[in-house]
């Protein structure tokens, strides 16, 4: 028997699309998306969505929970000695290493009297992205790889066998934030810092399960990598 599409989020007029062009440091980018999800809660910012994309520095993003465990002072030195900006991310998670030649985005939607819960954030806008990726060619799914980084029920992968993205999110009274990020090419560089990161914090992960959009398909260029996630992102 068919599994239903969860209902759509709703949604008052188009949403916002930032595409960033200027570059920021690691913190500076993760600080913009808390920025937008207050504006958008306060309503300094009239739209019911907001969608942004950028090409991040390279970043080790780790959780506030992984900051409290006793190796983060290793994993922080492990990070910069590979050429990656250890920060917090203001979302939950495990860690997840990425640089320019990955995607990152942030989707933000304005919640009203609890409208919007996370499991269904997270469905909602999996299942989006999943359908985004097959129509680029990647037989995309929505569930968790045994053995992932950053694990998550939720994730987007390749044939069951790789991560392709993972998402995490954050909300504040009258909004929510889903950030994630797809890697468009090789990720040997990822996979490097976080065999390190995790041997410091105490975690397992397998290596083997970190895929990119680049090994899945022909070469798609970033743009309509963008356009595809854009449209995936910005439904109501």
């Amino acid at each position: 028997m068919p599994v239903a599409s969860p209902a759509p989020l709703p949604s008052h007029g188009p949403a916002l699309v930032i595409r960033q062009e200027e570059r920021a440091d690691a913190e500076a980018d993760l600080e913009r998306s808390v920025e937008l999800l207050r504006a958008v809660a306060t309503g300094v910012i009239a739209h019911d969505r907001v969608v942004r994309l950028y090409a991040p520095a390279a970043t080790v993003a780790m959780s506030r929970r992984e900051s409290r465990l006793p190796g983060i002072a290793t994993a922080r030195r492990a990070s910069r000695a590979l050429g990656f900006a250890p920060v917090i991310r203001p979302t939950g998670g495990r860690a997840v290493a990425y640089d320019e030649t990955c995607i990152v985005f942030d989707v933000i939607a304005r919640e009203e009297d609890g409208a919007i819960d996370q499991v269904r954030f997270f469905r909602q806008i999996g299942e989006a992205l999943a359908a985004a990726l097959r129509g680029l060619g990647v037989d995309a799914r929505v569930g968790d790889v045994p053995g992932e980084y950053c694990p998550g029920e939720f994730s987007i992968n390749a044939r069951g066998a790789v991560k392709l993205i993972g998402t995490s999110q954050r909300a504040v009274r009258g909004a929510r934030l889903l950030s994630g990020m797809l890697p468009l090419a090789g990720v040997e560089r990822f996979t490097d810092v976080l065999l390190a990161v995790n041997a410091a914090l105490g975690l397992d992960w397998d290596p083997a399960t970190f895929g990119s959009l680049g090994a899945e398909t022909a070469v798609i260029p970033r743009a309509a990598a963008e356009d595809a996630l854009i449209a995936a992102l910005a439904g109501g």
